[in-house]
């Protein structure tokens, strides 16, 4: 049966309550950190050696849907009605949004320390401990809009930007690609300061905390965040139904090129769980958006 990711904006007062208690059972059975360390292994920079499917590849888009689903499947054995809601970040871009309301993701973290204190994540309430790539405690951070040097949401122009680019990935196929709708979108640039982040990069960087870096699924905020990451490549490709839906098609460099072995071609597997890009390219049949 085909479900439906909703808006977190209208999600009711019910499934908000059953979306976070799913989210806090698998944190108890110790499933959720599962994910976090998923996540953690599989984000490989540019430079280092090996595969890179998580980040600063094309198959950034494909691999977090699938994450996206893993995740799902393990909230709806708890709760059959539970679904990811998405955050629309170019429409509620303020703390004081529902989402950040004590019935969702509770708010920002305090000055001092940024531990976040309100909502079911507040560490206070036992029930939401940073156990992988805790850094100054075992407390939820955030540091909304980073006050010490500001940094605003990203913005319907900045999206558009990227949702007008008819092709999905151009070489070196990393986060120096200065075309292409997957880095455009994934937000890496080579400018300096605030400029250097866009769209899902510059929305880690506004929630602030542990939303930086490879242990960033620790924020439940991750998860809404990559929900409308996942709308948006369905958004550009019903945009651009002439352009190849993934690239690069065939596997990058010679035997004994730089690029070989580093990026993930159409039909080859990605890790952990063995699947291709060109598996993930649709989910007609699983879910839809609404």
């Amino acid at each position: 049966m085909v479900y439906t990711r909703k808006n977190q904006a209208r999600l009711t007062s019910t499934e908000k309550r059953r979306f976070v208690n799913a989210l806090l059972e698998l944190k108890r059975k110790g499933q959720y950190d599962e994910f976090v360390r998923t996540h953690i292994e599989h984000y490989v920079s540019d430079g280092e050696s090996g595969l890179r499917v998580a980040h600063m590849t094309p198959s950034f888009l494909p691999w977090h849907r699938r994450f996206l689903l893993e995740f799902e499947r393990a909230l709806q054995r708890v709760d059959s009605s539970v679904s990811v809601p998405y955050w629309d970040w170019t429409a509620d871009r303020k703390p004081s949004s529902s989402l950040w309301g004590s019935g969702l993701m509770g708010g920002n973290g305090r000055r001092s320390d940024r531990q976040v204190m309100t909502g079911p994540f507040a560490r206070r309430n036992g029930h939401w401990i940073i156990k992988e790539g805790a850094t100054a405690g075992d407390f939820l951070m955030r540091d909304f809009g980073r006050p010490g040097n500001p940094i605003a949401l990203p913005t319907k122009a900045e999206l558009a930007r990227a949702m007008r680019d008819p092709v999905y990935d151009t070489p070196p196929w990393d986060s120096t690609s200065a075309k292409g709708y997957r880095n455009k979108l994934e937000g890496w640039t080579s400018r300096s300061g605030n400029a250097r982040w866009r769209n899902h990069n510059r929305v880690h960087r506004w929630v602030g905390g542990h939303m930086l870096g490879g242990a960033s699924v620790n924020d439940p905020v991750f998860w809404l965040n990559h929900a409308f990451v996942d709308l948006l490549w369905d958004r550009w490709r019903a945009r651009h139904p002439r352009s190849a839906p993934y690239l690069p098609a065939e596997p990058t460099g010679a035997d004994n090129g730089p690029l070989h072995g580093h990026v993930a071609a159409r039909h080859e597997a990605m890790p952990p769980w063995g699947v291709t890009p060109d598996e993930l390219l649709s989910h007609r049949g699983i879910y839809r958006y609404g």
